[in-house]
C-alpha cells in the first residue's frame, strides 16, 4: 500500500483553515540552522514527527543530521530525512543514491521512519528552475523518485510549492504516487499542484513555538505510524 493511500478519507481541502487542523499530528523540519534541538522538549510540546535535512546534491552532508536524527528517535518522535535537490549539478539517480547512502533510506519499521523527502524548490543561487526546461525537470525528478523507490520500496515524499512546481515542471501531474509535502505559509493550504488531490504534509509556517518550520500531517496518529 502506498504511503499516501492511507489518507484518502482524510484530506486537507483547498481552503481548510489552520485553526481546524490542530487535532492533526504536529511536526517540524530542521537542518543545520537549528543545531541544538531539544527533542525531548519538542516531544513534550506535542510534536509527533520531524523531517531532518541529510544531504544536498552529491557532495553535502549535514553535520547536524546524525545527532538530530538520533535525538528525535530517542525522544520517540517519528522521523525522516530530506534531501535538497540540485538538478543542475548531477542526475536524479546520483542524488537519490547519495541521499540513501547518507541517512535518507527507508525501512519497514512501523512507526519509526518516514519515507525520505525530495526537497525540490527555488534555486537559492541561480535561475529559479536551475536552467532546466519543464520536461527536463520532470525527467530529473522521475529519475530521483524511481531510483529511491527501487532501492527502498517506497516512493519518496516530494516537498515543493505550487508556484515553483507550476513554473518549473509545467505543473506536471505525473507524481501522484509520491506523497506531497506542500509549503504554503498561510492560514489555509491553498491550491495544490496538478496530480495531487490532497497533501500528506503541510508546512504552514517557517517559525513557531518549536524549532524549525512548522508542519501538519494529514491524518491521525495511527496513520502517521503506518
Amino acid at each position: 500500500m502506498k504511503f499516501f493511500s492511507l489518507l484518502c478519507l482524510s484530506t486537507i481541502a483547498i481552503a481548510t483553515p489552520l485553526g481546524s487542523r490542530q487535532s492533526q499530528p504536529q511536526g517540524i523540519d530542521v537542518s543545520g540552522f537549528q543545531p541544538n534541538v531539544d527533542f525531548n522538549q519538542v516531544k513534550a510540546n506535542g510534536i509527533s514527527f520531524a523531517f531532518i535535512k541529510a544531504t544536498e546534491g552529491t557532495t553535502f552532508r549535514s553535520d547536524t543530521f546524525s545527532n538530530q536524527y538520533t535525538g528525535a528517535t530517542n525522544a520517540g518522535i517519528i522521523r525522516g530525512a530530506y534531501h535538497f535537490a540540485h538538478p543542475d549539478s548531477s542526475s536524479g539517480a546520483a542524488q537519490a543514491n547519495f541521499f540513501i547512502d547518507n541517512g535518507g533510506g527507508w525501512t519497514n519499521d512501523v512507526g519509526i521512519t518516514l519515507p525520505g523527502a525530495l526537497d525540490i524548490e527555488y534555486n537559492p543561487n541561480g535561475p529559479e528552475c536551475y536552467g532546466l526546461s519543464a520536461s527536463a525537470m520532470v525527467s530529473w525528478a522521475k529519475d530521483f523518485s524511481n531510483t529511491y523507490k527501487a532501492r527502498t520500496g517506497r516512493a519518496p515524499v516530494i516537498y515543493s510549492t505550487t508556484d515553483w512546481w507550476t513554473t518549473c515542471t509545467g505543473n506536471s501531474a505525473d507524481f501522484a504516487e509520491n506523497p506531497l509535502w506542500i509549503a504554503h505559509f498561510a492560514s489555509s493550504i491553498g491550491t495544490l499542484p496538478a496530480g495531487w488531490d490532497f497533501a500528506t504534509f503541510w508546512q504552514y509556517a517557517d517559525s513557531g513555538p518549536n524549532p524549525g518550520d512548522q508542519d501538519l500531517f494529514n491524518g491521525d496518529a495511527a496513520g502517521l505510524k503506518r
